[in-house]
C-alpha cells in the first residue's frame, strides 16, 4: 500500500470541459481595471504602426528592380518577426511609464502595511516529480515557518504532491516528510499523497487533489519544487482572494534567485533587471485577462474546479494526448467561465530558481515547445476571451520565431549570391563579395535606417530595466551599482548574443521533431548543478562545432569576407562547448559574485525565507553525508 498522511476527503466536481462547445460568461468583472480598450489600442496599435512604417522602409529597399520570390519571402518574414518585437517594445514602454509614475498596484495590495486577518483556508500545493526530497522539505519548511510568523498558521495547510516514479526517491520523501513533521511539529497541517499513476502529470497531480480536498479550501497557492514565498505575500494574496469575490486567479512575478552557475547567475540578473519592465507592462494591458505560469500563484479553488478540467486533445502525439502546457489552458477556460485572472508583479517575496545551465534550459525548453504547440488545436476551442487566444498564440509563435529567424537569415544570404550569380555554378569563388555590400547598395540610407531601427527596438526594453534599476537606490546598491551593473548589461548581452546561434539551433530542431512526432518526454530537472562531462558536451554539442566549422570553410572558400559577415553565426556554432562548459560551470558565477557582477538584491540582502531555506538545506545535506 502506498504511503499517505492526509486529512478527511472534501470531495469536490471538477468536470472535463469541452472544445468544441461553451460561452463565455458575460458578467461584468468588478476588479477590471478601467481604460483596457485604450491600454490595448496603445500597445497592440502601436505595435501595427511602428511594423507597417518599417515595413515600408524594408520593401522599398527589397523592391530596387522589382521583387522575386525570395524578397517577397523576405518581407513576410521581416514583417512578422518585426510586429513580435514591436509588441515587446511598446508593452515593454507602458511598463517603464508605469513604475516612474510609481503607480503599480492593484486589488488593494501594496508591499509593506500591516498584514490583513483572514477568514477563509488556504491549501499550498507542492507537486514533486523524482525531486531531491530533503532539498524540497527544507524549502517547505522555510515557507512554513515564513507563514507561522505572521500568526495566521491556522488559516493554511501544506500538501506534498507526490508523482515521483523511483522508488529510492520515494523511501526517501516518505522519511524526509517525516522528518519535516518532527522539526515544525506540524502533524495538524503539512500532508504528503503520492499517485498511483501521473496520469496528466502535473495538471492531473493537481486536478486529483482538488477531487478529493478541494471543497474544505477557498483558495489554493500553486508552487513549484523550487519556489519560496514569503508569508507575508502568502497572507496578502489569500486576503485580496477573499476581499474580491471575482478575481479566479493572482499571478506573482517570482524573481529568480540561488543562482551559482555562470549561465543561472547570468539568468537571475536579466530577470532582476529587465524582468519588472516586461512584467508591468503586460499586466497593464492585460487586466483581468492575465495569463497563468502554473506556480507562485493563488487561484480561487471553486473557479478552477468548476472550469479548469482539461480534456484529452484528439489526434496522435504530440500534438493528441494529455495536455502538457496546462497553465495556459486553465487561465483560458477560467476566463471564459467569467472570471477574472490578474498578474501581480510588484509583491516583493515570490522565488524561483531558474535552469543552471544551457543545456537544462534548452531541455525545459524542448518540453514548453511541444506543450504550446499544442495550442493549436486549443485556439478554436469555443467561447474564449480574444485575449486568452492572443496568450496561446503568442506562446505557439514563440517557438517559431527561432525557425523564422534562421529562415530569414539564409534568405538574406541567398538573395546577394543569387544576384552575384554564386548559383550559376559557373565558380564556387566571388572574390571580395559581402552580402552587407549588397544590402547597402540597394539603398543605403534606409538599409541602415531598418538596420538601427530593429536593434533598437530590440534592446529598449534591457534598456528601459536597466534606467528603472538605476532609479531605485536599493535596487541599483544591490545590483553592485551602476557601474557593476552596466558592465553586468553588457557581459549578459554579449553572451545572450554568443548564446543565441545554439538556442535558435535546438529550438528550430526542437520545432521540428514536434511537427515530425516526437515526444519530448518528462524528466526532472536538475537544480544546482549544470555541468557535464567532456564526452557529453561533445555528444550534445559536437555536431554544432562541425556544423559552424563547415559552413565557415565553405563561407570562406567564396569569399572572406563572405565569412566575415556570418562570423556571428559561426562563431557561436563553432565555439559552443567551451561556452556552454564555462557557463555551465559553479567556479566562474561565483568569481563574478565576489567581484559584483550579475549580482542581485537578494544576495546582498536576503529575505529571511531564503536565508533559512539555505540553512536547512545545509543542515540536509550534512545529515545526508554522514
Amino acid at each position: 500500500m502506498p504511503f499517505e498522511a492526509l486529512p478527511p476527503e472534501s470531495p469536490l466536481a471538477m468536470p472535463v470541459q469541452s472544445l468544441s462547445s461553451g460561452e463565455r460568461s458575460g458578467n461584468a468583472l468588478p476588479s477590471e481595471p478601467k481604460g483596457m480598450a485604450l491600454r490595448r489600442l496603445y500597445v497592440i496599435g502601436g505595435a501595427a504602426l511602428l511594423t507597417l512604417v518599417a515595413a515600408y522602409h524594408i520593401l522599398r529597399v527589397l523592391y530596387v528592380g522589382g521583387l522575386n520570390l525570395l524578397e517577397g519571402v523576405l518581407l513576410l518574414l521581416f514583417v512578422a518577426l518585426f510586429a513580435w518585437i514591436a509588441l515587446a517594445f511598446t508593452s515593454s514602454l507602458a511598463g517603464f511609464a508605469l513604475i516612474l509614475s510609481r503607480r503599480r498596484w492593484r486589488l488593494g495590495l501594496k508591499q509593506g502595511g500591516e498584514l490583513p486577518a483572514l477568514g477563509e483556508r488556504t491549501a499550498l500545493l507542492v507537486p514533486t516529480y523524482n525531486e531531491d526530497p530533503e532539498r524540497l522539505m527544507a524549502g517547505l519548511q522555510a515557507i512554513y515557518e515564513s507563514v507561522a510568523a505572521t500568526g495566521q498558521l491556522d488559516r493554511f495547510d501544506f500538501f506534498i504532491l507526490s508523482d515521483t516514479t523511483k522508488e529510492p526517491i520515494r523511501q526517501a520523501e516518505i522519511r524526509a516528510f517525516h522528518s519535516l513533521r518532527e522539526r515544525t511539529d506540524g502533524q495538524e497541517r503539512i500532508f504528503y499523497r503520492r499517485r498511483k499513476n501521473n496520469a496528466e502529470r502535473k495538471a492531473g497531480n493537481i486536478a486529483e487533489w482538488v477531487r478529493r480536498f478541494g471543497a474544505a479550501y477557498p483558495q489554493m497557492l500553486i508552487l513549484d519544487a523550487d519556489s519560496l514565498m514569503t508569508g507575508e505575500v502568502i497572507v496578502k494574496l489569500s486576503s485580496a482572494m477573499e476581499r474580491h469575490p471575482d478575481v479566479a486567479l493572482i499571478q506573482t512575478l517570482p524573481m529568480i534567485v540561488n543562482g551559482q552557475t555562470l549561465f543561472a547567475r547570468m539568468q537571475q540578473f536579466a530577470g532582476r533587471v529587465y524582468g519588472p519592465v516586461i512584467a508591468y507592462g503586460i499586466a497593464w494591458w492585460h487586466g483581468a485577462e492575465s495569463n497563468y505560469w502554473g506556480h507562485n500563484a493563488i487561484i480561487r479553488t471553486r473557479a478552477f474546479a468548476e472550469h479548469a478540467g482539461l480534456p484529452e486533445l484528439r489526434g496522435r502525439k504530440p500534438f493528441g494526448g494529455t495536455v502538457l502546457s496546462h497553465d495556459f489552458v486553465e487561465a483560458a477556460l477560467m476566463r471564459r467561465g467569467g472570471w477574472a485572472l490578474h498578474m501581480l508583479p510588484g509583491l516583493v517575496g515570490s522565488y524561483e530558481e531558474g535552469p543552471p545551465s544551457l543545456t537544462d534550459m534548452l531541455v525545459r525548453d524542448r518540453r514548453w515547445c511541444q506543450g504550446n504547440l499544442q495550442h493549436t488545436a486549443v485556439l478554436p476551442a469555443k467561447g474564449l476571451h480574444w485575449i486568452s487566444r492572443m496568450h496561446l498564440l503568442m506562446g505557439i509563435g514563440h517557438y517559431f520565431t527561432a525557425p523564422m529567424w534562421a529562415v530569414m537569415m539564409l534568405i538574406g544570404l541567398a538573395i546577394p549570391l543569387d544576384k552575384a550569380g554564386f548559383f550559376n555554378w559557373e565558380s564556387a569563388r566571388l572574390p571580395g563579395f559581402s552580402p552587407g555590400d549588397y544590402w547597402r547598395d540597394q539603398d543605403p540610407q534606409r538599409a541602415l535606417w531598418v538596420f538601427v531601427a530593429t536593434m533598437a527596438v530590440l534592446l529598449t526594453p534591457k534598456v528601459m530595466g536597466f534606467i528603472t534599476m538605476l532609479l531605485d537606490g536599493n535596487t541599483r546598491r544591490g545590483c553592485g551599482g551602476a557601474i557593476r551593473a552596466f558592465f553586468s548589461m553588457i557581459l549578459e548581452t554579449l553572451l545572450a548574443a554568443l548564446m543565441a546561434p545554439i538556442t535558435m539551433y535546438v529550438q528550430s530542431r526542437g520545432v521540428a521533431e514536434v511537427l515530425s512526432g516526437k515526444d519530448s518526454g518528462w524528466e526532472s530537472q536538475r537544480r544546482d548543478d549544470g555541468s557535464l562531462p567532456l564526452s557529453g558536451l561533445i555528444r550534445s554539442y559536437g555536431g554544432l562545432t562541425l556544423f559552424g566549422l563547415l559552413i565557415g570553410a565553405m563561407a570562406y572558400v567564396v569569399s572572406p569576407p563572405l565569412a566575415a559577415w556570418m562570423s556571428p553565426v559561426i562563431i557561436g556554432l563553432v565555439v559552443s562547448i567551451p561556452v556552454v562548459a564555462l557557463t555551465s560551470a559553479r567556479g566562474p558565477g561565483l568569481w563574478l559574485r565576489r567581484i559584483g557582477i550579475f549580482r542581485i538584491p537578494e544576495e546582498i540582502t536576503p529575505p529571511p525565507v531564503l536565508v533559512r531555506a539555505k540553512q536547512l538545506r545545509a543542515e540536509a545535506a550534512q545529515r545526508t553525508a554522514g
